[in-house]
């Protein structure tokens, strides 16, 4: 085993049928690595092809259970296997949007503010489009506003982000 295959204690890295690296330990609801053989939450599985509605109907319920890094995990499917270029962004920006929820969970205020406004500049775009139903420009101003929040001292973390509604509220 070369040295790029082993961790800093010598053990094997663990890696995926394809070779890629990939780590076995079990993870929280927030996605956060536990101690090897502890209990954890089932994975999001990785490289699902989902319709969009699809992906917005799997993400949007893994926020609504508090599971944003999971829902980071869906739109990072659709964001790499879209075959349309225009969506790229758009997708990278929803993941981001989860991201930041997730560094909000965690208690990373800093990480939350930065990822929440990146995902506003991507999504804020389509505002007009309301490409597959998604409520861009009310999703961007969730995530304005959230970071904002964050920012001043006035959101407490997850505590008080409530779960951003992907296609407004129908």
């Amino acid at each position: 085993m070369s040295e790029s295959e082993t961790n800093s204690n010598g053990a094997g890295r663990d890696r995926d049928p394809d070779g890629r690296a990939r780590s076995a330990r079990p993870r929280d609801g927030l996605g956060r690595p536990l101690p090897r053989g502890a209990e954890g939450v089932a994975r999001q599985p990785e490289g699902v092809l989902r319709t969009p509605g699809e992906t917005l109907a799997e993400a949007q319920q893994l926020l609504d259970d508090g599971m944003p890094f999971h829902a980071h995990e869906v739109f990072e499917d659709a964001w790499k296997s879209t075959a349309e270029p225009g969506e790229r962004a758009l997708w990278k920006g929803l993941a981001q949007l989860a991201v930041g929820v997730t560094h909000a969970a965690r208690g990373n205020a800093r990480g939350a503010e930065s990822l929440l406004r990146r995902a506003a500049e991507a999504i804020a775009p389509y505002g007009r489009e309301r490409p597959h139903g998604i409520d861009a420009g009310g999703l961007a101003g969730w995530a304005r506003q959230a970071a904002e929040e964050i920012a001043s001292g006035a959101s407490a973390g997850a505590a008080t982000l409530s779960p951003p509604r992907l296609r407004g509220r129908d």
